[in-house]
């Protein structure tokens, strides 16, 4: 069983991120937790620090956070029926988007975070929205980021670029490994040659390629200059429908998504993007 944690501001953007994960997920045995977490649009810092239930608002707020989540499981029902297989829960935080998430993370087994990749304001001046930005920054849980208004596609073919700058791990790329059992997909590993690959890297080649043995598979590697140049070409080439990154710190991911270039290049991210940590809270993967 998966337990599948999906944040919501209640925009159109999280519910498409929730129609994604009911698609992907319809014949396998989950719990879907909703999740709202949410703050006074206007508030001071002394409301924050203090006690905010002596204002008559958190109580106000949070009504009506529950009433939404109400609505929305509801709209779950109407679009996608009744299924068995399916468990949804509802849970309203007065907290920020990370810490909210974070705490919840601390209190649930969760395997998978599904979230769109831009909030209700719709600002287009960062990359995925900075929220789901943070959370790929500082949650120990892979994350599944759906581009605003895309439209369920089986993700069959699989693209993840790798600099070889870590050891993997079969717990690590678990979640990963489910979506490509569970959708018959191929996945293409992908180097974009910067420099001679070091043997620490040639090792961590080769254990990717062993871990991916009863897989179907295909290695490229290719030359340019520019990292994401290389991806996009693949991308386009093979016509993938799922992009797949580790966020290690000291890898190129980094560079990638929070360098001072990445909104240029952000809105041209078309596929879900499924984020891995490089390291994984114990709690949130399986037994």
């Amino acid at each position: 069983m998966k337990n599948i944690l999906l944040p919501t501001d209640f925009s159109e953007n999280s519910w498409n991120a929730i129609r994604y994960a009911m698609h992907l997920f319809t014949d396998e045995v989950c719990t879907f937790y909703l999740l709202n977490t949410y703050t006074p649009v206007i508030y001071h810092v002394e409301y924050v620090l203090g006690h905010p239930a002596q204002f008559g608002l958190q109580d106000s707020i949070r009504n009506t956070a529950q009433q939404q989540l109400n609505t929305l499981s509801n709209r779950i029902i109407e679009d996608f029926g009744n299924n068995p297989k399916h468990d949804i829960q509802q849970m309203a935080r007065f907290d920020g988007l990370v810490s909210g998430i974070k705490e919840f993370l601390n209190l649930h087994a969760i395997h998978l975070i599904v979230m769109g990749t831009k909030g209700a304001t719709g600002a287009k001046e960062v990359l995925f929205g900075s929220n789901t930005v943070q959370v790929f920054k500082n949650v120990k849980c892979p994350v599944l980021a759906i581009p605003e208004g895309f439209i369920y596609k089986k993700p069959n073919i699989i693209l993840f670029p790798s600099d070889y700058g870590i050891t993997y791990h079969k717990k690590q790329l678990e979640i990963l490994f489910d979506i490509i059992n569970s959708q018959a997909s191929k996945i293409h590993i992908l180097h974009v040659l910067t420099s001679v690959l070091s043997d620490f890297q040639l090792r961590n080649k080769a254990k990717l390629q062993h871990l991916l043995s009863n897989i179907n598979y295909a290695m490229h590697e290719t030359q340019d200059e520019n990292v994401m140049q290389g991806i996009t070409n693949l991308q386009n080439e093979i016509a993938a429908n799922m992009l797949v990154m580790i966020n290690n710190k000291k890898s190129f991911f980094e560079n990638i998504l929070f360098n001072s270039t990445v909104n240029q290049i952000g809105f041209h991210l078309t596929t879900p993007f499924l984020v891995i940590p490089s390291q994984i809270n114990s709690k949130n993967i399986s037994s």
